[in-house]
């Protein structure tokens, strides 16, 4: 199945029907090349030829921005599912209805762009509502990624080498001597391969070192983590000692306090992640179904616009859905080039060749690809350009 589908239009025939059923017939009936549906626009207020020109362009940039927004919502619900990221396009909804469902079968939202309003403020309304959905969603991702990234940090030191891991939650209060007047405990990394050196010279580093105080506490790939007990007054020179026989020593100072109040901040921190995750996916599909159907409805407003300048007034035109077979592109394309060939260089602004190759606001020439009738691309794989 492909993700992309094409929204064209062509002008009515002696009825819109007939447009339809004349293509259908010769793509979809006749050579299977694709399954067309009706794609459903109501009567717009059309305007002046001038404002219609000026909102083509506008409209283009609209959608650009639309579709960046669906987008940056799809791919941030992937990030914040994170072990849960193969669930994402079941998530990904418009209406409460699958994305191709709510595509082949769209309908106008008369209550939020009311069709009595100008294109102009239509264009508006959906502008807003975007740009609203783009400054929550900055605020929201900066507060819940402060909140992960508060999270990881403390993970990551309660993993990792020995050299610089949390301790905290490696050693217990009888590896300390604790309130004495003059002798205090330190805690030394010592490299793996030389624990036995340790073991052996370590009461010789300098004076005044309690003998046989030392015990392994933990070892890891590469390190083991010792305690040393000794005067506290030849601890500075201990610990340069130490360092030239490449034993590190750790700064570290036992307190129960803080400890606790370290195992309370990550337990804190873990709570307010998993508070926070419900309402927030709840909020990214909600806005990434307000957002999905806003870009649909400015795809509607380029077709009515973009026929209008092309066919002219009266309006009458058939907008046609088309899902292409993906092995079918090329000969959908000539099929089209053959029934609507006739069509180039006729406009409501006068006779335009497709040869001349000029880029005229409205006309639609400034797309890569232009075409006899009018032609938009929408593409649904709302993630496909964050695979890596």
């Amino acid at each position: 199945m492909m993700s992309e589908y094409w929204i064209i239009s062509a002008p009515g025939d002696k009825t819109c029907q007939q447009t339809y059923d004349t293509m259908n017939n010769l793509t979809s009936k006749q050579h299977n090349l694709c399954n067309n549906y009706k794609f459903h626009i109501p009567d717009l207020k059309v305007g002046t030829l001038d404002q219609l020109v000026g909102l083509s362009d506008d409209l283009g940039k609209l959608d650009t921005y639309v579709e960046q927004i669906t987008r940056k919502v799809a791919n941030y619900l992937g990030e914040v599912l994170e072990d849960q990221r193969d669930k994402l396009h079941e998530n990904l909804m418009a209406n409460n209805t699958e994305l191709p469902q709510y595509l082949t079968r769209f309908q106008w939202d008369m209550a939020k762009y009311p069709i009595k309003q100008s294109l102009r403020n239509i264009a508006d309304i959906i502008s807003k509502q975007i740009g609203q959905i783009d400054g929550d969603l900055k605020t929201k991702s900066q507060a819940y990624n402060n909140l992960k990234g508060n999270l990881q940090n403390l993970e990551k030191k309660k993993t990792g080498s020995l050299l610089t891991r949390n301790l905290a939650d490696l050693v217990k209060k009888e590896h300390f001597i604790l309130d004495s007047e003059y002798l205090t405990t330190l805690l030394v990394i010592v490299p793996k391969v030389m624990a036995n050196d340790w073991l052996t010279n370590y009461e010789k580093i300098t004076d005044m070192i309690v003998p046989r105080s030392s015990q392994l506490i933990q070892e890891d790939a590469d390190y083991c983590l010792f305690n040393v007990t000794l005067f506290k007054k030849v601890a500075e020179e201990f610990k340069l000692h130490a360092r030239e026989r490449k034993f590190i020593v750790r700064d570290f100072v036992y307190n129960e306090e803080e400890l606790a109040a370290g195992k309370n901040e990550m337990t804190k921190l873990m709570t307010d992640k998993k508070k926070q995750f419900g309402p927030l996916v709840r909020w990214l599909k909600v806005n990434f179904s307000e957002a999905f159907c806003a870009l649909i409805h400015v795809k509607a407003l380029r077709v009515f616009v973009e026929s209008v300048l092309r066919y002219g007034l009266p309006v009458n035109f058939q907008a046609i859905l088309i899902e292409p077979n993906k092995k079918s592109v090329k000969r959908l394309r000539d099929v089209l080039n053959q029934l609507y060939g006739h069509l180039d260089g006729v406009s409501a602004g006068g006779a335009v060749s497709s040869a001349d190759n000029v880029d005229i606001p409205g006309l639609g020439f400034g797309q890569s690809e232009y075409f006899p009738y009018v032609f938009y691309k929408v593409n649904i794989d709302m993630v496909e350009q964050a695979k890596v």
